[in-house]
C-alpha cells in the first residue's frame, strides 16, 4: 500500500525527463496552439456532432458544447498550473505522480493510454467515412466490406456490439499507418505539417458557417430540447450526455503537456498553447453546432460525416461539401498526427519511470522521437480503428479522458495544501471553486455516459491492475530507489 501513495519529487521527475537521450526542443508558443487546436478542431466538428445530436442532444447540442467547455475551461486552468509549475512530459500522469502517489499515476497513465490510443482509431474512422464520402462524389465507390468495420453498436445507448456485415475498415488503417510514419521522422516536421493543415481547416470551417448560415431552416430546432425518452436519450439528461460524448474532442490541449520535453520555454508556452486553443475551438464548435442543427434535422444526423450529410441535402451546395470534405479530410488527419505524437510519448514517460518495459523509451538516434512507441502506438491504433465503429470508440474514449481531468483538478488543489511553496510561473484563479467545479462538471458529465461505458472503463482498468501488479510494481524505479516498504514521501522541489 505505501508504494501505491510513494510519489515522485518534483525534482527526480524533473532529473527523470531531462535524462538519457534528449529529445528536439524546436516547439513554440504559436506551435502548441497550434497544435492543440489541430487536436481539437476535426472530430468534434467533422465527425462526432451527428452522433451526440441524433443520439442524445437534439438541436440543443450547441448547448452540450457549452457544458463541454466550461468543464474544459476550468480543467484547462489546471493543466496550465501544472504545466507551467512541472514543465515535464507526460501530461496528467507525471503531474499525479508529484501529487496522488504512484497508484493513481498508473491509473491516468493507464487512462492516457486508453484516451490517445482509442483516439486515434476513433478518428480514423471518420476520417475513413468523409474519405468514401468525397470518392462517392466522384463516383468512385469501395466495397462496402473493405470500408466499414466489422462490428456495430446493437442499439442506440446499447453497450453490445454485433457483427455488421463487413470484413475490414481499410481506409481507417492506412491513414493511421501513414500518420504514424510522420511522427516517426520528427517533431520539426511533424509541427510543420499539423500548421498547414490547420490554416486549412479552420477556413474550411468559416466557410461553412458563413454560407451554411444563410441555409438555415428554424423548423429543425423545433422542440429545441425534444422529448426525454430514457436515460441520456434527449432531454436535459440527453444534453449533459452529449457533453460527455463530445468533450471526447477537447482532448486536443491535453496533447499539448505531453510535448514539454520539445518545447522551448515550456513554463511560459504551455499555459498559452492550452488556453489559446480552448478559447478559439469552443468559439468554433458553438457556432457549428448552431448551423448544423439548423440546416438538417438532428434525426438525420447519426451518421460518421455529419456536415458532408447536411451539405449534400442542398444541391447549390454541393460546390461547398467538397470543399469541406477536403478540410475535414485534412483535419482529422492533424489531430491523428497529434494523437500519436501523445500517445508515444506517454509510453516514454511511463517507461522512463520503469512502469512499461525498456522497449517503450527507446529513442531515435538520428530522428530524436520514440520511435518503437510511435510504431507501437501506430500498429494498435490501425488494428482498433479498422474493427470497431465510431459511436462504441468515441464514448470509451471520453470516459478515459475525463477521468484524468478530474484527477488533474483534485491534484492541483492537493499540491496547493502540500508545497505552498512551489514556484508557480501561472496560477489557478480561486483554485478551491474553479479545481472543484472542473472535477463536479467532469464526474457529471463521466456519469452520463451510462452503464455501458462504465462497464468498459472497469475492464480497461482491471487489465490495467494486471499489467501493474506483475510487471510495473516490480520494475518502478520510485520504488527501487525508496524501497518497497519505506513510507510514502512528499514531494520536494
Amino acid at each position: 500500500m505505501n508504494q501505491l501513495l510513494a510519489t515522485k519529487s518534483l525534482a527526480d521527475i524533473k532529473e527523470a525527463d531531462s535524462s538519457g537521450q534528449q529529445l528536439n526542443r524546436t516547439l513554440s508558443a504559436t506551435a502548441l496552439t497550434l497544435l492543440g487546436i489541430g487536436g481539437i478542431i476535426g472530430t468534434g466538428i467533422f465527425v462526432l456532432t451527428g452522433t451526440a445530436a441524433a443520439e442524445h442532444a437534439g438541436p440543443a447540442l450547441a448547448l452540450s458544447f457549452v457544458i463541454a467547455g466550461i468543464g474544459c475551461a476550468f480543467a484547462g486552468l489546471c493543466y496550465a498550473e501544472f504545466a507551467a509549475m512541472i514543465p515535464v512530459s507526460g501530461s496528467a500522469y507525471s503531474y499525479s505522480y508529484a501529487t496522488l502517489g504512484e497508484g493513481i499515476a498508473w491509473f491516468i497513465g493507464w487512462n492516457l493510454i486508453l484516451e490517445y490510443l482509442f483516439a486515434v482509431a476513433t478518428v480514423s474512422v471518420g476520417w475513413s467515412a468523409y474519405a468514401m464520402s468525397l470518392l462517392d462524389q466522384f463516383h468512385i465507390h469501395l466495397p462496402y466490406a473493405l470500408s466499414h468495420a466489422p462490428f456495430a453498436q446493437a442499439a442506440m445507448g446499447s453497450y453490445q456490439v454485433v457483427r455488421s456485415g463487413a470484413i475490414l475498415n481499410v481506409p481507417a488503417i492506412a491513414i493511421v499507418a501513414l500518420i504514424a510514419t510522420i511522427c516517426y521522422i520528427g517533431i520539426k516536421q511533424t509541427s510543420v505539417f499539423n500548421s498547414v493543415i490547420v490554416i486549412i481547416k479552420i477556413a474550411i470551417v468559416l466557410l461553412f458557417i458563413g454560407i451554411g448560415a444563410a441555409h438555415i431552416h428554424p423548423v429543425n430546432w423545433h422542440p429545441l430540447i425534444p422529448k426525454n425518452a430514457g436515460p441520456g436519450l434527449y432531454g436535459a439528461s440527453g444534453v449533459i450526455a452529449a457533453s460527455g460524448v463530445i468533450f471526447f474532442a477537447y482532448i486536443g490541449f491535453d496533447a499539448i503537456s505531453t510535448t514539454a520535453r520539445e518545447t522551448k520555454n515550456p513554463q511560459r508556452a504551455m499555459p498559452i498553447g492550452i488556453l489559446a486553443s480552448l478559447v478559439v475551438c469552443t468559439i468554433l464548435y458553438v457556432a457549428v453546432s448552431i448551423v448544423l442543427t439548423g440546416m438538417v434535422s438532428y434525426k438525420q444526423l447519426n451518421v460518421a460525416a455529419p456536415l458532408a450529410l447536411a451539405l449534400d441535402s442542398y444541391p447549390a451546395l454541393h460546390w461547398l461539401a467538397l470543399a469541406v470534405k477536403i478540410g475535414a479530410i485534412a483535419g482529422l488527419t492533424s489531430v491523428m498526427l497529434v494523437q500519436v505524437l501523445a500517445q508515444a510519448r506517454i509510453f516514454l514517460s511511463m517507461s522512463l519511470d520503469g512502469l512499461l518495459p525498456k522497449l517503450f523509451g527507446r529513442i531515435h538516434p538520428t530522428f530524436r522521437t520514440p520511435s518503437a512507441a510511435t510504431v507501437m502506438t501506430g500498429m494498435a491504433a490501425a488494428l482498433i480503428g479498422g474493427l470497431l465503429p465510431v459511436d462504441v470508440l468515441g464514448e470509451l474514449v471520453s470516459i478515459g479522458t475525463l477521468s484524468a481531468f478530474v484527477t488533474v483538478c483534485i491534484g492541483v488543489l492537493v499540491l496547493r495544501y502540500q508545497r505552498p511553496d512551489l514556484h508557480r510561473p501561472f496560477k489557478v484563479p480561486w483554485p478551491w471553486v474553479t479545481c472543484l467545479a472542473g472535477a463536479v462538471v467532469c464526474l457529471l458529465m463521466m456519469y452520463s455516459l451510462g452503464a455501458g461505458n462504465w462497464l468498459r472503463l472497469v475492464g480497461w482498468t482491471i487489465i490495467g491492475a494486471l499489467v501493474y501488479l506483475f510487471y510495473g510494481r516490480h520494475h518502478s524505479k520510485v520504488r527501487a530507489r525508496n524501497g518497497a516498504t519505506q513510507p510514502a514521501p512528499s514531494p520536494t522541489s
